[in-house]
């Protein structure tokens, strides 16, 4: 969905038939990623932050691939739009729960997040009953999705020594401030959509009667 001229958003229309396939390896990829949620959060409970941030970089890397690979061969699935957005949340969603317990980030963060997530969610199965798989990833929601990607390895590594840990708190911060405006950004974005959805049923209701 893009946007039309002076920032008027388009009508919503139906989504584009993707094929409903599961063994792609853009998929096999998906599903590694959600193998290493639970391992990046034993990670950080247990204090082995380089080693969670590794992980947490490797599956950055292996998202990028994933999404090369279903576009240049024409693997798109189902499926792959389901996991790939899925393994991004939980990848956010452990990382962040392991740092607040660990004192590292304070729990509003971990409430700003969440509470953007559940607006989104709560939307989707009125979506789904009407026809729509949910809504299709936006630009801002991507985008803010990779920052906070970026800021969270950083933000383990603010206890290193010196330099190092100082650099990682400014830039990481940064980037997770920019990541919670640009994630909710998108979230304006969604609900206007479900608002054009709803609003178009109604139209349509009004002229069957």
């Amino acid at each position: 969905m893009g946007e039309a001229q002076h920032g008027e958003v388009e009508p919503v229309e139906e989504a584009e038939v993707v094929p409903d396939r599961v063994w792609t390896v853009p998929n096999a990829i998906s599903f590694v990623r959600l193998l290493m949620v639970p391992v990046v959060l034993v990670l950080i409970l247990r204090g082995h932050d380089v080693a969670a941030v590794i992980v947490l970089i490797a599956s950055a890397a292996s998202d990028w691939v994933d999404g090369v690979i279903a576009r240049r061969f024409n693997q798109v699935s189902k499926l792959g739009r389901f996991l790939d957005p899925s393994a991004d949340r939980l990848f956010i969603a452990v990382t962040l729960i392991g740092m607040a317990v660990r004192g590292l980030v304070p729990w509003w963060l971990v409430a700003v997040v969440f509470a953007r997530d559940a607006v989104v969610g709560i939307m989707v199965p009125f979506m789904m009953r009407r026809g729509y798989p949910g809504f299709p990833v936006h630009l801002a929601g991507k985008a803010g999705t990779v920052a906070l990607m970026y800021a969270f390895p950083l933000l383990l590594l603010t206890r290193l020594d010196g330099v190092p840990g100082d650099v990682a708190w400014v830039v990481g911060w940064a980037a997770a401030w920019w990541g919670i405006f640009l994630y909710w950004c998108a979230a304006a974005l969604y609900v206007d959509q479900f608002r054009q959805v709803i609003a178009s049923d109604s139209v349509a209701s009004g002229i069957r009667q």
